[in-house]
C-alpha cells in the first residue's frame, strides 16, 4: 500500500454571471428544441420527400449540442457557439412558424444573460466575493 497524502481538490474558479445565466438559459432551451423536434414530427412540417423522423432527429442534435455547450460554458468558444445555435434555432421557424415564437423567447433570455450579465460582471468588484457576515458576529 502506497503512504501517499490525498490530494487536495482544486479549488473552483468563480463563474461570470454570463456563465451562470447562460448555462440555465441553454439548458431550458435543449427541453424546447427537442419539443420543437417532436412537433415538426407530429404536424409532418418538412417538405414532402423529407421523412417526418427527421424533425425528432433535429430536435435530438440541437438539445444535445444546446447541452454540450452550456456544459462548457467556461470555454471562449461557449458564449459564440450559443449565438450560434439560437440561429439554427430560428430556422426551424421555416418549418413552423411557430417556433419563432420560442426563438424570441428563449433568444431574448440569451441575449440578457450574454449582453446584460455582461454589464454587471463589469460592475462587480474584482477578486473573491466577501465573506457574509452575520449579526452573531
Amino acid at each position: 500500500m502506497s503512504a501517499r497524502a490525498p490530494r487536495a481538490p482544486r479549488p473552483r474558479t468563480q463563474r461570470t454571471l454570463v456563465q451562470k445565466l447562460g448555462s440555465i438559459v441553454l439548458g431550458f432551451e435543449a427541453v424546447g428544441a427537442l419539443l420543437a423536434g417532436l412537433v415538426i414530427f407530429g404536424l409532418d412540417a418538412l417538405p414532402a420527400g423529407i421523412p417526418s423522423w427527421w424533425g425528432i432527429v433535429a430536435g435530438v442534435v440541437v438539445a444535445v449540442a444546446l447541452i454540450g455547450v452550456a456544459g462548457s460554458i467556461t470555454r471562449p468558444w461557449a458564449i459564440p457557439a450559443g449565438w450560434v445555435l439560437q440561429g439554427v434555432i430560428a430556422l426551424g421557424g421555416i418549418f413552423e412558424p411557430a417556433i419563432i415564437f420560442v426563438v424570441l423567447i428563449f433568444g431574448g433570455m440569451w441575449a440578457y444573460a450574454t449582453i446584460g450579465g455582461a454589464r454587471i460582471d463589469r460592475q462587480r468588484p474584482a477578486g473573491p466575493p466577501a465573506e457574509p457576515h452575520t449579526e452573531s458576529e
